[in-house]
């Protein structure tokens, strides 16, 4: 796998919703850091985080990967999602450092936009060559106007 296709393959699991997809483009080792400091780094670790992505709804995913080398690369990537229930916005809201939108119960749920670079390191030499070793991502996140 290089950087080009491992994007592809990020945007169709994201977009398909498909943890054991996400899960299974990484060596059984390998490292998914969604933050600096949080890492999850087996199967089942990286496939319990992306089950979160099910909470969301329409989602559009774009990006454009900026660097290229043997061993890696780095990517922007852009997604935009309509909050699918009211956990994952609560979950959003406790983990956001930005204004949460006004909204009154009731109210349609949000929609979101994540903006965010990843930096991907795979592995060439052993059993799983070609598979990320390493996948790092910054992100931040916003709430947008309906539609």
């Amino acid at each position: 796998m290089d950087i080009d296709n491992f994007m592809a393959a990020y945007k169709r699991v994201w977009k398909a919703q498909d943890s054991e997809g996400f899960a299974a483009l990484f060596t059984p080792d390998g490292q998914y850091w969604n933050t600096p400091f949080q890492v999850q780094d087996s199967f089942d670790a990286r496939k319990t985080y992306w089950d979160r992505i099910k909470l969301q709804d329409r989602i559009s995913l774009r990006y454009e990967v900026l660097s290229r080398n043997d061993n890696g690369g780095i990517a922007h990537w852009n997604v935009t999602y309509q909050v699918a229930s009211e956990e994952l916005f609560q979950i959003w809201a406790k983990s956001a450092g930005t204004g949460l939108p006004d909204r009154k119960p009731g109210d349609p749920l949000p929609w979101m936009e994540l903006d965010g670079m990843l930096s991907a390191q795979f592995d060439r030499g052993g059993p799983d060559g070609g598979l990320a070793r390493e996948v790092r991502i910054w992100w931040h996140s916003l709430p947008r106007p309906q539609g």
